[in-house]
């Protein structure tokens, strides 16, 4: 297969953590083809919290671009392209649940929209957990739920965890440590 080329990258929109691009690209066929593409300017990082009795801790939160609350794990944007997802992640965890890793191990990486975005989330298994408090951003509201991970897998099936940075956390979570 000949390949595909990108002639041209237009900034159509800068936002506060994506910028979107209008790609101009040839195609094998030699014609010229326009494509959206939105580039995730820090990258990501996710985690999933495991309590000492086997449970995990999700947070249910309002997502905009869906209209609608979803179940997830705590996860949010690297501060700098250059911090550590690892940071990250355990960053994000105590802000959005008031849980400090005792211990972090990468789990999975998972790219959420290769179709027309470069986000790429690396996703973290949390262990012994310390309470601490949390620390929400302005506007950032949520609350943290204590899910058995039998009962948050049937979530996926049930269709109520559709989130896919969620769905492959459970997932391999379950898959690599629960057999």
């Amino acid at each position: 297969m000949d390949r595909v080329k990108r002639k041209e990258r237009i900034l159509k929109y800068r936002g506060a953590i994506v910028d979107v691009y209008d790609d101009i690209m040839e195609i094998p066929d030699g014609s010229t083809a326009h494509w959206d593409y939105i580039e995730h300017r820090n990258g990501a990082a996710a985690v999933l919290p495991v309590l000492e009795d086997g449970r995990v801790v999700l947070v249910r939160q309002y997502r905009s671009a869906l209209d609608q609350e979803t179940l997830e794990i705590p996860a949010g944007a690297k501060e700098e392209k250059e911090e550590p997802s690892m940071e990250c992640a355990a960053r994000e965890m105590e802000e959005e649940t008031g849980y400090r890793p005792g211990s972090l191990e990468k789990l999975i990486t998972v790219c959420t929209t290769g179709a027309f975005c470069n986000e790429s989330i690396d996703v973290y298994l949390a262990r012994n957990l310390t309470k601490t408090s949390q620390h929400l951003d302005r506007d950032e509201f949520l609350n943290v739920e204590f899910w058995d991970l039998d009962e948050a897998c049937s979530k996926i099936y049930s269709m109520e965890i559709k989130d896919a940075k969620t769905v492959s956390a459970l997932l391999a979570y379950k898959n690599k440590y629960c057999k």
